[in-house]
């Protein structure tokens, strides 16, 4: 039982999954798949040279224009690389932050100068781009942030604090909002910023986490930026943001990683006979039928997205779907695996290389990346049902 299947592609892009596929099939790939899987508490897996070796085929941004790294294909192509890279094991934060929120606000609202400082680079896998939006006192609610830009001469000079940012110690340069003008609106007056994060007056500070890899404290102590750092329109950052994160809720990326999940604790099950056992096997059929639907619905919107037609609400509810089926199936790896389940990549008697173990610290991470369900959920409620 396996549920990686292509799901109704194209020829073309069949071919083009199975190419992207041998590549990370390689014994470089699996090597190096290995090595973060087993890497001590504190390391951090960044600067990968799979990215570099998919930059190198146009395949980090394969949705991207050629002139700018990419190859000039479609939403279906990026999706494809979304989803193998997560099946293959290698690790998805640098790629969602550098390329598909950051590049992708560059794509859409960059100046032709941001575009070619930033984007060839990301797409090679040579530089990381990160995110500064949420506060400590502004989580899911980014129209509470009082990180403040103050206008000096012809540019400004920014002041504020950002938490549970992630990749901020290795990145080049961060999408950053402040805000630009005080008004009674509150999602009025803010703008985006591209934030080099090498530049005097930025503190990065870590912050303990159940993830393999760390949250930060970014501390924006007076560094001054230009006209030219301002991405978009100024004080129009609430427009940009709202719009354009909608489009990285395909929920694609997560249904990769229960799938991932499923199909190990479907082949420990096949491994001890278990799958044998009624008690076992109707679970796991029934959590893989989820995750197939699951899947269609992740896309769908990514079909909407190639189509031009991107729907906030069918998003919503694919991201809030497939996330909710990660805690299932982490309770039913517990349950075929046992107290094996629970055990980290440095023991030797791991199954599975910690993977398992992996995944129960960062399940709950899921239901509040890219939006918490709670978030999702009043979208589809306000936007398709009317009830608020």
């Amino acid at each position: 039982m396996t549920g990686r299947h292509p799901g109704g592609l194209t020829p073309a892009e069949e071919e083009f999954r199975g190419r992207v596929r041998a590549l990370l099939a390689e014994d470089r790939v699996r090597a190096l798949a290995d090595e973060i899987a087993a890497y001590p508490p504190g390391t951090e897996a960044t600067h990968l040279p799979v990215h570099r070796w998919l930059g190198e085929r146009g395949w980090l941004a394969p949705n991207w224009p050629q002139e700018y790294g990419g190859a000039g294909l479609g939403a279906a192509e990026a999706a494809i690389v979304t989803e193998e890279m997560t099946l293959a094991g290698i690790p998805d934060d640098v790629h969602v932050l550098s390329i598909d929120i950051v590049g992708r606000f560059l794509l859409e609202v960059g100046t032709e100068e941001q575009k070619k400082r930033h984007l060839p680079a990301l797409a090679a896998g040579e530089e990381i781009a990160t995110v500064l939006f949420t506060e400590p006192d502004a989580g899911s609610d980014l129209s509470a942030l009082r990180t403040t830009a103050r206008r000096d001469g012809d540019g400004w000079r920014l002041y504020g604090r950002k938490i549970y940012n992630m990749k901020s110690q290795y990145g080049e340069v961060a999408l950053c909002a402040a805000r630009t003008t005080e008004s009674p609106v509150a999602m009025h007056g803010i703008t985006l910023f591209l934030l080099p994060l090498r530049s005097p007056g930025v503190h990065v500070e870590p912050v303990p986490t159940l993830c393999n890899d760390r949250f930060n404290l970014v501390v924006i102590d007076g560094v001054r930026l230009t006209e030219a750092d301002v991405l978009g329109e100024v004080d129009n950052g609430w427009a940009l943001m709202n719009d354009l994160l909608q489009l990285e809720r395909t929920g694609v990326d997560f249904h990769a990683k229960a799938r991932r999940l499923l199909d190990l604790v479907t082949e420990r099950a096949a491994a001890t006979g278990r799958l044998a056992d009624p008690a076992y096997a109707l679970p796991l059929a029934a959590l893989d039928a989820r995750l197939r639907a699951g899947h269609a619905m992740a896309w769908q919107q990514v079909r909407n997205l190639g189509a031009g037609s991107p729907d906030p609400v069918g998003s919503a509810m694919a991201k809030w779907y497939v996330t909710e089926q990660i805690r299932p199936v982490l309770d039913l790896a517990l349950e075929v695996c046992g107290l094996e389940a629970a055990l980290t990549a440095w023991d030797g008697a791991a199954p599975d290389g910690g993977v398992l173990e992996a995944g129960l610290r960062m399940g709950p991470s899921h239901r509040l990346a890219s939006g918490t369900s709670e978030v999702m959920l009043t979208l589809i409620a306000t936007n398709a049902l009317g009830l608020l």
